[in-house]
């Protein structure tokens, strides 16, 4: 079994939150052991020599939408684990199945969203099922269980009694359940909390149980009224304390609104990933035509942007699991991988420490969606490392500043992760054959 020793590097210990010099022996895709700086250390091994710089845990990017054409983006980032939040499960099956040290990340996922009619994308397809049927419901749950999904995703225009049903069917399997509420009409973050959903994507539906009747597709002249740049804390608290009574767990994906808010002045770092990214014609034409719905996005979607960043930092201070996401590739520049970390340089602009910030997309993330094997780096761990130039401790940007990614026990460069990025024509290949598997599926 391959060996390979990193030494003299900075090791940063987020489960216990210190940091100290010494060298990882990994043995295959696992850390064998942590070796202290006077130890005698192996010889005749792979080593690398990380003196000067600083390791953490590889990223996890807890809300994202992946697929095969721009997932080596996301480990060129340090992103070495993804929570895709819908999309569908056979679809995902050659990325899903990837050896650990493969140049893409390991993926968790939910398959496809359970929505109301009509459906906020449209009707039933791979993607999606709207329905109003509560045991329709029930046996989308049966079917996603067995095709793997690590989590139920539910959608807005969800009724009330098609949500409880899906919640208790799924909690025969164990599994816990996520809903978006952004474009919700009737139900509340409180509502959904209440009837034993888990994880709230956006911090959504705050909104609509602070204001009653508050939506993005009502009339916003008659909420002209709400200071959206400065919400209320007095009742952003008392909520947060309500949701924290049924443990739920947030995440914000502040950097989506905050992309749509700063619009045109977005967050676009000059480094090789998302030089790399300018490349993927169809997912840069799609964010083109984002830009085109700019007036909408600010006025309506991304208003709450103040809100959801109160939200995130109240809950976290009174206890609640608070984690860190993008909605990559959702509305304008959510660049994969590099998103993550624009969130994380949110996280401390609210006042997140660079420790916490670090958390919220290592350990914390880890722990909350039960991998105990990853997000720390600690002997029998999954060997996923970051190594990074300068001290992330010292300034969150630093995380930008990447030597190299160990992924499942393999090193690599940037520039060696980026030459697997799929080519259009293999991409196109992979839909057709996705599309007719799933036509069979359908049909039985």
């Amino acid at each position: 079994m391959k060996k390979l020793l990193i030494k003299n590097g900075t090791i940063i210990d987020v489960e216990n939150e210190v940091s100290f010099v010494g060298a990882i022996e990994v043995e295959g895709n696992k850390i064998k052991r942590m070796i202290k700086q006077d130890e005698v250390l192996l010889e005749g091994i792979e080593t690398i020599d990380a003196e000067g710089k600083y390791i953490i845990p590889g990223l996890i990017d807890m809300h994202c939408h992946i697929n095969e054409g721009y997932a080596p983006h996301f480990v060129a980032s340090g992103v070495t684990t993804v929570r895709n939040t819908a999309g569908n499960v056979l679809a995902l099956k050659s990325l899903i199945q990837k050896p650990d040290n493969a140049p893409t990340p390991r993926v968790y996922t939910a398959d496809r969203m359970i929505d109301g009619t009509p459906g906020q994308w449209g009707e039933t397809s791979y993607g999606n099922l709207v329905t109003d049927n509560p045991e329709e419901a029930r046996k989308e749950v049966r079917r996603q269980v067995e095709v793997g999904a690590k989590f139920i995703k539910l959608y807005g225009w969800i009724k009330r009694e098609v949500m409880e049903a899906s919640i208790d069917e799924a909690k025969k399997y164990g599994l816990e359940l996520s809903i978006d509420l952004i474009n919700s009409k009737e139900l509340t973050a409180l509502d959904a909390a209440k009837a034993g959903v888990t994880w709230f994507e956006h911090a959504s539906g705050f909104a609509q149980e602070l204001y009653k009747g508050w939506s993005p597709l009502v009339d916003q002249e008659e909420w002209g009224h709400i200071n959206w740049e400065k919400p209320d804390q007095k009742k952003i608290k008392e909520l947060c304390e309500k949701m924290l009574e049924y443990n739920v767990k947030l995440c914000p994906t502040m950097v989506l609104f905050d992309q749509g808010m700063s619009f045109p002045t977005i967050w676009s770092p000059d480094n090789k990933v998302i030089e790399a990214i300018g490349n993927l014609t169809n997912l840069v034409e799609q964010w083109k035509q984002q830009e085109k719905l700019e007036k909408a996005i600010k006025g309506r979607t991304v208003i709450i942007n103040n809100l959801t960043k109160a939200i995130a930092k109240t809950y976290f201070d009174i206890g609640g699991t608070v984690v860190a996401g993008t909605d990559t590739p959702a509305l304008l520049y959510t660049y994969p991988g590099m998103a993550l970390h624009r969130e994380l340089e949110i996280f401390v602009e609210i006042g997140f420490t660079e420790m916490q910030a670090l958390q919220a997309a290592t350990v914390n993330a880890a722990k909350s969606i039960h991998l105990n094997n990853i997000g720390v780096i600690k002997e029998g761990n999954i060997a996923d490392f970051v190594i990074l130039n300068e001290n992330p401790l010292e300034n969150i940007k630093h995380t930008q500043d990447i030597h190299t990614i160990v992924k499942g026990g393999k090193v690599y460069s940037q520039e060696e992760i980026l030459s697997h990025v799929p080519s259009d024509a293999y991409i196109h290949e992979q839909i057709e054959q996705f599309m007719k598997e799933w036509e069979t599926v359908e049909v039985s």
